[in-house]
């Protein structure tokens, strides 16, 4: 099996941004979660913040042999994640899953992409 089950994204930050552009050029964080496995993949994930307790869990699935571009913008419940506020990322699987972080900044005229493979282990 491709994948790990527990993965880290320490880098997070939201940035703010106007909401009435279209959403493809709204700033966002994303995490692009790759479930290669025959069954259905739960994950779990942990918001921590550098001045108050962690946020979560959120949870989401994965269909078997899909992938998931999860906006981190889009997550509510158990409570929204605050733009322009530095936070890290764990998730936690049930089954092995390859994630990527990607983060898209439009506040400017000439927009700000970065992409890198999160932290895995197990």
């Amino acid at each position: 099996m491709i994948g790990k089950r527990k993965w880290v994204i320490a880098e997070g930050y939201i940035p703010p941004d106007d909401p009435s552009k279209p959403r493809d050029m709204i700033s966002h964080e994303t995490a692009c979660i790759l479930n290669a496995t025959p069954r259905e993949a739960h994950v779990r994930i942990t918001i921590f913040f550098a001045d108050r307790n962690p946020a979560g869990p959120y949870l989401v699935t994965v269909p078997a042999e899909r992938t998931l571009h999860l906006r981190f913008n889009d997550l509510k419940d158990p409570e929204t994640i605050p733009k322009g506020t530095d936070y890290s990322s764990l998730l936690e699987s049930d089954v092995p899953v390859v994630v990527q972080h990607t983060r898209l900044d439009g506040r400017a005229s000439n927009n700000a992409l970065l992409s890198t493979i999160a932290y895995g282990e197990l």
